[in-house]
Formats: C-alpha cells, sequence, structure tokens
C-alpha cells in the first residue's frame, strides 16, 4: 500500500498522515524510550544556542537538605552536654561503681538536652564495643548500637510520646513486652518524653512495673513539667534536674558553633541571643540559626540587626529608662520609652527589663557589682543606683512592676499600659513607705518624698500627695526650690549623688577636671570620651535643685584631678602606707607569697562604760 492510499480499516485521522520520510519531533522532548536525539540535529541546536552569559556562582549546598543547627550540633557524647556537669559526674560515679538505677527521671526547661539525654543513657547502657562490653559512659562513634539508638530505629530501646499516648493502651503494651528479654541489646530501655501527660489511670498501671521492674528493663522518663507527676512515681526514679544553661556558657557554645559554620557574628549579638534563649541551648541554636541568614555570606552580623530581629531594646537604653523613673523625671522617661517601642522593642520586654534591672539593683546594693552578671559599665550603673535608693523602695517598684507585666499583657494596647506604668512609677519612686507615713504622721512632721517630674507639666507625685494630704488647691503653683547653693565641686558632686542622678555622677566624677569654682560658675577640662552635653545637663539639674542659672564652661585647660583620679591616688597612698609598716612588713617576710588584698577601714571600737564595783555598796 503506497502512503498516498487511503487506509480503510484506521481510523479517519490516518487520511492527513505525513509522509514517510518526513519524520517530525519535539525538540524539547526527548523519546519516551529515552533514546538520544539524532547526531545532527544535537549539533545544529548547538551552534544556534546563545553563549550563556556567566552569573554568580551557585553554594555548594544549594538543591540539599538543610538541616538546622539544634539537630546538626545535637550532642553525640556526654561530654557535648554544656552546662550539666553535676548530671554527668553523678552518672559518672554510679556506671563506675555500678550502682545503676533502674529508672531516671530527666526533668527541666525545654531545649536543655532531657530527650537527647535519654539517648545518651541507652546508648552508654547498651554499650558496646571491641574493647568495652559493660555499662559506661565512654560514647565512641563505632558502638554497636550507637547509630540505631541515636536514629531511634533500635528494636530493643522503645521511644514513646506520652503526649500523643495519654492512655491506658500504650502503658499496657510496655508491660506486656516488658516481661521479655532484649534481642539484640544488654537492656530493653524504655523512654517516655512528656510522661507528665500520662493519664491517672496510665501512671497507676505502670506503678507495679516500674517498682519491680525484671533485671533486663530500664526506665527513662523526660518532663518539663515534674510537678504534674505523682509522687509514687518520683519515689521510684533517680532524679535529674537539668539546669538553665548559663549565659556566659551558651555564648561561648554559639561563637564556636558560627566559627565552624564559617560565619561571623559579633559578640553582643551572641549575649542578646543568649539572653533570648532563657538557657535553652535548643532556642540559642534556633535563633542562632536565623540570626546567620541576615547577613551575607563572609560579613559580620551586627549587633543591631540581631537586635531588630529579636524585637529587644538596647540595655544601656532600659538602664537610663529606669534611672529616670527612679528619679522621677516623668516626660523623659516617657520619651525614652516611645524611642525604644518606635525602634520596634516589645513593650513587655521592656517591662521585664525593667524588672530585670530593679532586681540587679537591689542584689548589687547587697553583694556588689558582680553579682548582677552583667558587662561592668552596666553593673557599674545599677549598683550606683542601687546605692543611692533603699532598699525599701527598690521592694515597692519591684512589686509595682510585676503588677504592671500583668497588665501590659492583658491590655488591648500594651504601650498604653507601659506608659501609665511608668507615670505610676516615677509618681510614686520616692513616696514614703507605709511605716515611715505613720511615723510622720504620728509624730506631725511633713510628709516627704514624690519625686516631681521635670517637665513643663509642673508638679509631680510628691506635690499631688501633700495637696491630697493637706487639702490643698490642685492649682497650687510649685513650690521654688529651697535648696542652698553648693560650696565646693566636691558638695556638687554629692548633691548630684543626693538626688539619685547617677548617670550624671559618674559622667561627671569621670570626666569633669574643675579649673575654677564659685557658686554659680564652673569652668573644667573635659576628658576625651565625655558626653557631648554633659555642660548642659548638669547646668540644667543644678538650676532645679537650687533654684538659680549656673553658667558651666567646658573649655577650661589644666584642670585638676577627676574625682575618679583622686580616689584611686588615694587608694594607692593608702596601700602604701600600709606596706610600709613595720609589722605589715614582718608578716610579709614571714609568710613568701602573701599579698595584700583588699583594704578595709573598721569602724573604732565603742568604749563600754566601766561596771561600778558593787564590794562597797551598803547592805
Amino acid at each position: 500500500m503506497s502512503d498516498a492510499d487511503p487506509n480503510p480499516d484506521g481510523p479517519p485521522w490516518d487520511d492527513d498522515a505525513p509522509d514517510a520520510d518526513v519524520v517530525e519531533r519535539d525538540p524539547d522532548t526527548d523519546d519516551m524510550f529515552g533514546s538520544p536525539e539524532p547526531a545532527g540535529m544535537r549539533e545544529a541546536e548547538a551552534a544556534a544556542a546563545p553563549v550563556p552569559v556567566a552569573g554568580p556562582p551557585a553554594h555548594a549546598d544549594d538543591g540539599a537538605a538543610y538541616t538546622v543547627l539544634a539537630r546538626k550540633y545535637r550532642p553525640h557524647t556526654f561530654e557535648d552536654l554544656i552546662g550539666q556537669e553535676a548530671m554527668v559526674r553523678t552518672l559518672t560515679n554510679a556506671f563506675a561503681t555500678g550502682r545503676i538505677a533502674h529508672a531516671f527521671m530527666l526533668t527541666g526547661v525545654r531545649g536543655v538536652g532531657k530527650t537527647t539525654t535519654a539517648r545518651l543513657l541507652a546508648r552508654a547502657l547498651n554499650n558496646e564495643t571491641d574493647v568495652i562490653d559493660r555499662p559506661s559512659l565512654e560514647l565512641t562513634a563505632h558502638g554497636r548500637h550507637d547509630a540505631a539508638i541515636m536514629a531511634g530505629q533500635h528494636m530493643d530501646v522503645v521511644e514513646m510520646d506520652a503526649a500523643s499516648h495519654t492512655g491506658i493502651d500504650g502503658i499496657r503494651d510496655i508491660i506486656e513486652s516488658v516481661r521479655y528479654a532484649p534481642v539484640e541489646a544488654r537492656y530493653k530501655v524504655y523512654v517516655l518524653d512528656e510522661v507528665h501527660m500520662l493519664s491517672n489511670q496510665a501512671f497507676n498501671a505502670l506503678l507495679k512495673t516500674l517498682e519491680e521492674p525484671p533485671p533486663h528493663a530500664k526506665f527513662i522518663f523526660a518532663t518539663t513539667e515534674i510537678r504534674k507527676v505523682p509522687v509514687t512515681i518520683l519515689s521510684r526514679c533517680q532524679r535529674f534536674d537539668l539546669r538553665r544553661v548559663e549565659p556566659e556558657i551558651l555564648v561561648e557554645h554559639l561563637a564556636r558553633i558560627a566559627d565552624r559554620e564559617g560565619m561571623k557574628i559579633e559578640q553582643d549579638a551572641l549575649a542578646l541571643i543568649a539572653r533570648a534563649a532563657e538557657g535553652s541551648v535548643r532556642d540559642g541554636l534556633s535563633l542562632l540559626d536565623q540570626a546567620l541568614v541576615q547577613g551575607d555570606r563572609g560579613e559580620t552580623v551586627r549587633t543591631e540587626v540581631v537586635r531588630d530581629m529579636l524585637g529587644l531594646a538596647d540595655r544601656s537604653q532600659t538602664i537610663a529608662l529606669f534611672e529616670s523613673i527612679m528619679a522621677g523625671r516623668t516626660p523623659e522617661a516617657l520619651e525614652l520609652f516611645r524611642t525604644l517601642y518606635g525602634y520596634g522593642a516589645d513593650p513587655v520586654q521592656i517591662t521585664n527589663d525593667l524588672l530585670e534591672h530593679c532586681h540587679a539593683a537591689s542584689v548589687a546594693k547587697m553583694l556588689g557589682p558582680q553579682a548582677t552578671r552583667l558587662p561592668n559599665d552596666q553593673a557599674r550603673t545599677l549598683t550606683a543606683l542601687g546605692a543611692v535608693i533603699s532598699a525599701g523602695t527598690l521592694a515597692r517598684v519591684w512589686q509595682m512592676l510585676l503588677r504592671a507585666l500583668d497588665e501590659v499583657r492583658r491590655a488591648p494596647n500594651p504601650a498604653d499600659a507601659v506608659e501609665m506604668a511608668i507615670v505610676r512609677l516615677a509618681y510614686a519612686a520616692d513616696l514614703p513607705g507605709p511605716e515611715e507615713a505613720l511615723k510622720a504622721l504620728r509624730d506631725g512632721e511633713p510628709m516627704s518624698g514624690g519625686a516631681a517630674p521635670r517637665g513643663p507639666s509642673g508638679g509631680g507625685g510628691g506635690g499631688g500627695a501633700q495637696a491630697a494630704l493637706g487639702a490643698q488647691p490642685a492649682a497650687r503653683p510649685a513650690a521654688t526650690p529651697s535648696l542652698p547653693d553648693p560650696q565646693s565641686f566636691e558638695q556638687v558632686v554629692a548633691l548630684i549623688g543626693e538626688k539619685r542622678e547617677v548617670g550624671l555622677q559618674m559622667d561627671v566624677q569621670r570626666y569633669v577636671r574643675p579649673v575654677a569654682f564659685k557658686p554659680g560658675a564652673i569652668t573644667y577640662e573635659s576628658l576625651e570620651g565625655a558626653p557631648v552635653d554633659l555642660a548642659r545637663r548638669l547646668s540644667s539639674r543644678l538650676k532645679d535643685w537650687t533654684g538659680r542659672t549656673w553658667l558651666i564652661a567646658a573649655n577650661g585647660q589644666g584642670g585638676g584631678e577627676t574625682m575618679i583620679e583622686i580616689d584611686r591616688r588615694k587608694r594607692v597612698e593608702e596601700r602604701a602606707t600600709v606596706e610600709a609598716d613595720p609589722f605589715v612588713r614582718a608578716v610579709l617576710e614571714a609568710f613568701p607569697g602573701t599579698v595584700i588584698g583588699e583594704i578595709k577601714t573598721l569602724a573604732p571600737a565603742v568604749e563600754l562604760p566601766a561596771i561600778p564595783d558593787g564590794s562597797g555598796e551598803e547592805d
């Protein structure tokens, strides 16, 4: 049959079939059986194809499945667990002496390593290598059962999520299988995560097996809510509380991981991440994963970028806000908060920061700046602030901030709630306590306290309280400051301290070298690094306190020593005097290597009155 003849037996569309010599082929599609295109066609298309333009090189890992840092750097040995030295030490001694419990209870906040520790314990119980054939915490990568256990695929290590199996059916399966010996491993290990989610019936069913388990069975429980676990279960387990990881340790861990990833990030940015993680390693790694993508490859991730990502406020700015509140400068405090809020800081986080600053100032008041665990400059500021504020005032501020935190969380507009809390705190920061107020009322003394806000708004907390107590009209003009003019530069610094202007006091002590002084005028030499508005701030505060204008000039030369330099020189002279004492020198020579530590001046001994002799009294 020729190609031109119709096909009576075929379908109608075959009548228009093309000639057999003409081959039609879709140039963009391979043969359905995978046969290559003819060589001539490939060469023709290659000649007509445009020359590709060189683009940016693709990353080596483009298209590959990415493993997040929290999974990539999960600990594989007990030495990799950070911040849990106490638990590791206890387990090491228990395994070394063979005193291994049959049930373990691991508790702690999220992300501290409970599930990872449970798997490591399962590996340690079934540790088996060429040289180890006993339960041991010396885990290696060549263990016979390690890979299957860490992957959750070992038949003798049963992992169950109690949150998904809250009923008695899952526990019944465990009770049924616990009677049988392990198939491959040394122990049959049951790992129950979030065990507090089990029902009461499930706990009761597990109780008897947990009390008298067969010798080949071990139980490992993990929970974040230890209080929801019945005491009957807790009494049959060896409990380990996994601690929150300290910020310093977490920062070092995050820095090592960032270095392994070939990324650079500022130290302060790592500190912000560690602070936001709240002791959770997993949360810290997740935030680090998010922060590292903020910068291009090879560039350093800056602190400002991480702060914007986390929605945190600059700690130095919140300390300034706390200082303004405690000084009663309401307009300034409100402006500072609105600036922080405009930068994206969360109102709840700002309130939490104020709580932390109140706590740090209180602790530093009792234990010193090292107890705050803050950078040196921030610790000094809060220590100085705590030194000039009474413990009772700090306690009241703490209670008010706790109430404010609850209000901010429940308020329709959290920013408005923070502003109202600032007004309330600044108004009542310097009000007398209940005991002081009752004593003043009893003795007929005038009520003191109530820091007045600085600004055009006028009267503050003290004025309002006094108006309420004395039935004075609300429109009464503000009283004229009655403080006498300081007669020396030292008295100026002392007045600043009395007014709780901690930041201004530190700046004056650190950067001001007085050249000339007289009441109403100060000329000084400014050291490098001094704030540009120091003279204006000092003049404004002195005018508020004394009621007169002060001329502050920072153009002097050849000034004396700063207050800090004077204090340092006095300490050096005092140490030299002590070291030159013959008795001290004799002690140092008698005990080689002895050094003089801190020098303290003890209070003079109180002379007690003489006890009269009763021998001469008449009977």
